[in-house]
């Protein structure tokens, strides 16, 4: 049985253990050693199978893949610590696959890190993971066989989409899918809360809201028409949509939906 190592335990190393532990053998290690044991608690209460490991280096030492479920500011400090494990398995001929999903970390730095051109997938989810339905961007070194890295993306295919692409497209993606959740959640709140305003029950509103970008959604993806097109589908001359279209417009919508996601691929540049 495959193992996976996870270095951490928040969302979303939780959604990725979640979906791999259906066809490995997981184990969680974190400074939060409560925070552990309750991800080992939520998995094994569904028939997964999950463990806690008592440190980072026993990580190190156990996985198949190992997956550094950590923030990107800690990232180099777990990276000391798990190194001479690592690199002594490297030694042997059985060195583990690092998997990251840290933001502004490349794959170059991961291997400087570790002084070694060791095994690296890098790795960008987003939050609806959480319920099988994220967006999931995949780079690797020469260095990951093609056996292993094609094994890891079966793995995680029950979490949503997995697309495999160049590194140099990671700091966009995390711009765009990675933090565009965040932007999505607040345009549904504010659907609502547009809902709301005009006399629809908060829990009505929300429904409504949360729904309509749902089927928006699957519009575009379902009928490969562009958006563009959709939008003009719905909106009729001199009715309600182009009415709201002109006020989203007067509020510079577009431009400033164009400019968080240049502002999250900023960041993510300046994390690494």
């Amino acid at each position: 049985m495959i193992k996976i190592t996870c270095i951490g335990s928040g969302n979303m190393g939780f959604a990725l253990m979640k979906a791999t532990a259906k066809r490995a053998d997981v184990f969680f290690t974190d400074v939060d050693t409560e925070k552990a044991r309750h991800a080992c608690k939520q998995l094994t209460s569904i028939k997964l199978n999950a463990s806690v490991l008592t440190s980072n280096t026993e990580a190190a030492e156990e996985g198949d893949f190992i997956f550094l479920a950590v923030k990107p500011q800690v990232l180099s400090d777990v990276l000391a610590e798990i190194t001479p494990a690592v690199l002594k398995r490297q030694k042997t001929g059985s060195a583990p696959v690092l998997v990251s999903m840290a933001a502004g970390w490349s794959i170059d730095k991961i291997q400087s890190a570790v002084g070694q051109k060791v095994p690296v997938i890098r790795l960008m989810p987003n939050t609806p993971a959480l319920i099988g339905k994220g967006m999931i961007a995949m780079s690797a070194s020469p260095e990951v066989p093609a056996d292993k890295l094609n094994e890891y993306k079966d793995i995680l295919g029950d979490i949503g989409i997995v697309d495999y692409l160049e590194e140099h497209y990671m700091d966009a993606v995390t711009g765009l899918s990675g933090s565009g959740p965040g932007f999505v959640y607040l345009f549904i709140e504010a659907l609502a809360d547009g809902g709301v305003r005009t006399g629809l029950p908060r829990d009505k509103a929300l429904s409504y809201a949360a729904q309509t970008v749902l089927g928006a959604a699957a519009m575009v993806k379902e009928t490969g028409i562009h958006p563009g097109e959709l939008k003009d589908m719905v909106t009729s001359p001199g009715g309600t949509t182009i009415a709201g279209i002109a006020e989203l417009e007067n509020g510079a919508f577009r431009s400033t939906v164009m400019k968080a996601v240049e502002a999250a691929w900023k960041r993510s540049i300046e994390l690494g």
